[in-house]
């Protein structure tokens, strides 16, 4: 059930103004981290904003989409509803100055596919990717732990799709004032798309932005379905059906102001920007990550070491207790 979830739980709040202080946190979070000894000035002109970051972030989702739409073998809906919030997810507590989002998006896709069982391998995977197919493979093999953990392992995602389902259904069913509702079917894809775009699944349920995706189905055949809501849905809660109402309303402004693609030349000056402050450390292409990776490969083989000699350690050091109390000569001694 949606309502006892890790996502009712831990990933829907209240108001969009919760959503903002999070991703005014991280991005000042990041400045005061790497700004030591500059003046306001030159914070200012030289770090990303936080709204600069929203419009980036933005325009990677864009990229996400159409990089799950032209993906061979065709992937599920479920699929892109997944990376997307987990992509949301993730820049709602980093900055793309830590974590670029194109690594980002990439392996947001990579575990959704996983977590949604759409059984594509890496290898098979990356052939979807533009480039140094090598190279995304290792970025998004660096990034999944990483990408989990930001999550809080919260993977399982709840998406409208499935609700919306049961709706026509109920519909077909129970409320026959609407002719044939499978014909509202391409309007309702247009609006969860779209939807993807917005805050919507931090602040609605599924079922919420299912019901709302159906209404918006019916506005743009100029049917209605409040005597649905009203008279079967809601018919024993007056005061539901006034917030659905309500939510709906809501739900249709934010996709009237929502605009998904950003300026290329307002992209281009940002990206510009973020190149020069990222966390070079981060940065698969800089002399500073591969360090990194190196650093962490040696603790890798290290720390085995480290542990054996330790439970070597610990054995003797027990032995030696032992023949005290026990009066007992070991033969290695």
């Amino acid at each position: 059930m949606f309502s006892s979830s890790a996502q009712a739980r831990s990933w829907m709040f209240k108001k969009s103004s919760e959503l903002n202080k999070r991703r005014e946190n991280a991005n000042s979070k990041f400045i005061q981290q790497h700004s030591k000894g500059m003046n306001e000035a030159a914070i200012k002109k030289h770090f990303v904003t936080a709204q600069e970051e929203r419009l980036l972030y933005k325009h990677y989702e864009s990229v996400l989409l159409k990089f799950c739409k032209n993906f061979q073998p065709p992937m599920t809906k479920n699929v892109i509803g997944c990376s997307f919030q987990y992509f949301k997810r993730f820049y709602l507590n980093n900055s793309v100055m830590d974590f670029h989002p194109k690594d980002i998006l990439v392996t947001c896709v990579y575990l959704a596919s996983k977590v949604e069982e759409f059984n594509v391998s890496i290898n098979q995977f990356v052939t979807n990717v533009k480039g140094d197919r090598d190279k995304a493979m290792e970025i998004i093999l660096n990034l999944e732990l990483l990408l989990m953990q930001q999550l809080n392992f919260d993977l399982s995602i709840f998406n409208s799709y499935r609700p919306v389902e049961g709706f026509l259904i109920d519909i077909k069913t129970r409320y026959t004032q609407l002719f044939d509702p499978e014909h509202l079917r391409p309007a309702i894809e247009e609006f969860l798309e779209k939807i993807q775009f917005t805050d919507a699944c931090f602040l609605y349920s599924p079922s919420q932005i299912a019901l709302a995706a159906i209404a918006y189905g019916a506005k743009k055949f100029k049917e209605n379905i409040d005597g649905y809501m009203c008279d079967i849905l809601f018919d024993d809660n007056p005061d539901k059906f006034a917030y659905m109402r309500d939510a709906i309303k809501t739900m249709f402004l934010m996709l009237k102001n929502e605009t998904p693609y950003v300026n290329d030349p307002v992209r281009a000056s940002i990206e510009k920007k973020l190149e020069k402050c990222r966390n070079q450390e981060n940065n698969p292409s800089s002399a500073a990550y591969k360090r990194k990776l190196e650093e962490l490969q040696e603790e890798e083989d290290i720390e085995p070491a480290r542990k054996y000699s330790r439970l070597l350690e610990n054995e003797e050091s027990q032995m030696m207790e032992d023949e005290q109390n026990l009066g007992v000569t070991f033969l290695n001694h």
